[in-house]
């Protein structure tokens, strides 16, 4: 028995160490020359991006990867030397990345840009604010994202002009791309019936997409269609105030799901699933997560937001047909329904 476990823990060290050269010697080759432009980015979004603009003249690097919290990202061991050999590094901005680490390697870097600093200079009336400070979360709103494809590629022809043509031409294509999609987008979440389109997530980070697809056109209080119990970071403390505004919420527009995010823990919506309970209200959490901060599983950006949109009209259309079933075979109903047919 003692050499099974000695075996199993040999097994399981031998593993690691390999992971840990592999992650090494990928940081490496990302380091070497290799006649393509070496883009840094912080979030998978912005190098998605990157990649469809730059495709084979690019080669990406992202600094947060997997479910790691963009908000409170610190650097680690690799991170500097990462770096030293970019020559493009793009951050989401916007107070997102806010780790004193990070955000000074990113004001260090004299190639270093905000990918959202054009929405700032040229119409932050798009721009949300609570708090006074800005919601970061902006590609939750695909015509938000598309306005960082110009910075992304003005800034790849200026380092390699060589190339200039080529990059506005796969610009031009993922843009048309993206307004496509988020026509699609939009319609599926308008085909939600309007009375139950409300989003209830682990964060504040789905106010754009709820601005942007499930208000009413010109509809003044959307704010209300979206809620969340912890703040724009997901390590905000949690306030007994939010959580009865959201417990009121599910009441009065008989909210029937609520949206966990990947990379966020559950315990706060579970708290709230079960007050509500408590209360009365039919409510339930969904099994599959949305992508918030992170793009989850998706491989690219344009899978994560219809992944989303998805999941949210299925979960949301499923709740209430779930609700009416048990409804009719209620016994209640049932014995309504006997006492109607005797008279």
């Amino acid at each position: 028995m003692e050499n099974k476990i000695m075996r199993h823990i040999f097994i399981l060290c031998l593993m690691a160490l390999c992971l840990a050269g592999c992650k090494q010697r990928t940081n490496q080759q990302w380091n070497e020359a290799n006649g393509k432009v070496k883009v840094l980015t912080t979030l998978a979004m912005i190098s998605d991006m990157v990649k469809e603009i730059g495709a084979e003249h690019v080669d990406v690097e992202t600094l947060i990867r997997g479910e790691l919290d963009p908000h409170s990202y610190e650097l680690v061991k690799g991170d500097d030397e990462k770096f030293i050999h970019a020559q493009l590094v793009f951050y989401n901005g916007l107070g997102l990345e806010h780790s004193l680490s990070l955000r000074q390697k990113l004001e260090e870097h004299q190639n270093s840009y905000s990918v959202t600093e054009a929405i700032l200079n040229e119409e932050p009336c798009l721009l949300l604010h609570f708090e006074n400070q800005y919601d970061p979360h902006v590609w939750m709103d695909i015509t938000l994202w598309m306005r960082t494809i110009k910075t992304i590629a003005q800034r790849l022809c200026e380092v390699d002009p060589a190339h200039a043509e080529f990059y506005q031409t796969r610009s031009r294509e993922l843009y048309n791309r993206l307004e496509n999609a988020d026509r699609e987008i939009y319609q599926i979440m308008q085909s939600i019936p309007a009375d139950r389109r409300f989003l209830i997530t682990s964060h504040d980070a789905f106010h754009y997409f709820t601005r942007r697809y499930l208000a009413m056109p010109n509809e003044l209080q959307w704010r209300e269609r979206c809620a969340a119990p912890e703040g724009l970071a997901p390590d905000a403390q949690l306030s007994i105030t939010d959580i009865y505004d959201i417990l009121n919420l599910i009441e009065k527009h008989r909210v029937k799901v609520l949206f966990p995010e990947s990379n966020v823990s559950k315990d706060a919506l579970k708290k709230i699933m079960r007050a509500a309970q408590e209360r009365g209200c039919p409510i339930s959490l969904s099994t599959r997560p949305l992508y918030g901060d992170t793009m989850g599983e998706a491989e690219n950006y344009l899978e994560m937001v219809f992944h989303n949109a998805e999941v949210i009209s299925e979960e949301i259309m499923q709740s209430y047909e779930d609700n009416a079933n048990s409804l009719i075979k209620s016994p209640s109903s049932e014995q309504d329904i006997g006492m109607e047919n005797e008279g």
